[in-house]
């Protein structure tokens, strides 16, 4: 890579582990909120749905404002936003003000992801090797956000956590308004990546017609269902995975900090579990990866999301073996949910036209985030109204469904 690469990818690197640690830091801070204001699962699934929402829903109108302000532009203003939101999270009397801030967290990191894919499309000459880095990246943030959210708490009182989370991204601001690269590099050096932009709303609407071909509705339709099943799980698996531990080994905190200790009141041994589950979700990540190299993406996908079904619905068993079952069904699932996600973007790129790939992926993060918002809403209120073992059904009722859809796209999708 030349300095140019290496501009631009330390840059996008950084706000895609910034996105992700945020992202993944709600559901620790959740286990907090849960006691703190006395309100149940429901009410905080549905605070969450609000924000995780609204990161997938301004992914699509986003992608449009990238070629009117540029990459740099946005990405330093997603990277601000999500500081300052988390700021007024600190200060948030009640539930009520944690919604808003996650609401205001949302609208500024969905950004992120159609600029800083358009960044390096564009900027990029190494482009191979800048979105592995890239990705790489982001699973670093989906990791270490818990764990430096877990952390932070056994020092700290939430509220002062969620403020030492927003300083890396407003220094990131900083840095995102000051480094200098050419941020179309890449196009100059190639005469362009063979996109077109819809210039008017007629125009948008008729590359949408020409996108949503059977293969494409088919693949939005799959996606959709992996994002309810992605957020569903992901929200509450702290909590979660907090009763099965106490089933299997009970309250460990006494026999490793003093009762007294305000450390043995915050320790969670549960927020490190959650936190390795998506630390072996990079290996995921590199198997999903490396399949789509030797098989049809689509076939990989059937098979991945039909695992999830079955894991979903191996969970409670497992866990209920004791603690070396949990363990495995823990890794296992942080392993498969990863594997999914470079198979399901082979499957995009494979049946949407390369001319409209970019308004695919819009396309992809508004249903993987925004209708997967639902998710948390959907958990939360079976995590309050009937019991944990149904919530595992109603994750297997998700991959199930994808399964389904995925059995029809190997059958009846046609490659435009």
């Amino acid at each position: 890579m030349d300095g140019n690469d290496r501009s631009i990818v330390g840059f996008v690197m950084l706000g895609h582990a910034m996105v992700h640690t945020y992202e993944l830091s709600i559901p620790i801070l959740m286990t907090v909120w849960l006691s703190q204001f006395s309100t149940t699962a429901a009410v905080l699934g549905v605070a969450a749905a609000v924000g995780y929402g609204l990161f997938g829903i301004g992914a699509l109108p986003a992608g449009l404002l990238v070629d009117r302000f540029g990459s740099r532009t946005l990405i330093s203003a997603c990277l601000a936003g999500m500081g300052l939101s988390f700021v007024a999270l600190s200060v948030a009397p009640g539930v009520v003000g944690v919604t808003v801030a996650l609401a205001l967290w949302g609208a500024a990191a969905s950004v992120y992801h159609p600029a800083g894919l358009t960044l390096i499309s564009n900027g990029v000459e190494e482009r191979g090797r800048g979105f592995a880095y890239h990705g790489m990246a982001g699973n670093v943030g989906i990791a270490g956000g818990p764990l430096a959210t877990a952390l932070l708490l056994l020092a700290f009182d939430w509220r002062v956590v969620v403020v030492l989370l927003a300083v890396p991204a407003l220094a990131a601001t900083v840095l995102g308004l000051t480094i200098r690269f050419d941020p179309v590099a890449a196009v100059e050096t190639d005469g362009g990546d063979g996109r077109r932009t819809p210039s008017s709303p007629g125009e948008f609407v008729g590359e949408t017609r020409r996108l949503f071909t059977l293969g494409f509705l088919l693949v939005f339709a799959i996606v959709s269902f992996n994002g309810l099943f992605y957020r569903g799980v992901l929200t509450f698996l702290p909590d979660l995975l907090g009763d099965f531990l106490t089933a299997a080994v009970g309250d460990v905190r006494p026999g490793i900090f003093d009762p007294d200790s305000p450390v043995a009141e915050e320790f969670d041994l549960a927020q490190y579990l959650y936190a390795g589950l998506l630390t072996v979700g990079i290996g995921g990540q590199y198997l999903g990866g490396r399949l789509t190299d030797r098989i049809e993406p689509d076939r990989g996908l059937l098979f991945m999301v039909a695992s999830l079904a079955v894991i979903a619905l191996s969970f409670v068993p497992a866990a209920g073996a004791g603690l070396p079952g949990l363990l495995l069904a823990s890794f296992v699932l942080g392993f498969a949910l990863f594997a999914v996600q470079p198979l399901t973007q082979a499957t995009i790129a494979k049946y949407s036209r390369p001319e409209s790939r970019g308004l695919s992926f819009g396309y992809t993060y508004l249903a993987i985030f925004g209708i997967g918002a639902l998710g948390a809403a959907v958990v939360g209120t079976v995590l309050t109204y009937a019991s944990r073992p149904l919530v595992f059904v109603v994750l297997a009722t998700f991959a199930t469904s994808s399964t389904i859809l995925a059995g029809a796209l190997v059958r009846f999708g046609r490659e435009p």
